[in-house]
């Protein structure tokens, strides 16, 4: 009699696992490329948020605010100039971060202007491109260093 045998052989389940393993070499990459950009397109998002609620805060009170921690929430309170609502918890933070970048707000002297850098918290990990905006609502990016006013805009 034949005696028949139920399940898998060893050399079958090696090369099942040999074939994920090559699918996973070819995606992860990929998955990690599509990261760094969904940060960088919410790195630029945040600054346009910056840009709207220091143009509207300026209207409001007649100055740039002093530090991005006065676009703040006011917690449920009559918005006043150290805490105007215009931003959210995560950015209206004193140091904020979000997507794997860093916000540094800058006021200009007498709060007549200002500059915002957004810096990857790692570079090449969370984000490969530095950005810098202003007064002026153009968003800047270098590849290799902080960004600056006089760098490439963002097209």
């Amino acid at each position: 009699m034949r005696k028949t045998q139920k399940g898998f052989s060893l050399i079958e389940l090696l090369i099942v696992v040999a074939i994920i393993l090559i699918i996973a070499a070819i995606a992860i990459p990929n998955l990690l490329r599509a990261r760094i950009s969904a940060n960088e397109a919410s790195a630029v998002s945040s600054l346009r948020t910056y840009n709207t609620a220091s143009i509207t805060y300026n209207s409001t009170y007649g100055f740039y605010p002093p530090s991005s921690a006065d676009l703040g929430p006011s917690n449920g309170a009559v918005p006043t100039s150290t805490s105007a609502d215009l931003l959210d918890q995560v950015l209206g933070a004193a140091t904020p971060q979000k997507s794997g970048y860093n916000f540094v707000y800058a006021a200009g002297a007498s709060n007549a202007s200002y500059t915002i850098h957004a810096n990857p918290i790692t570079v090449n990990t969370t984000g490969v491109r530095f950005f810098f905006t202003d007064g002026s609502g153009v968003i800047r990016f270098n590849a290799t260093q902080e960004a600056a006013a006089t760098d490439s805009p963002l097209q």
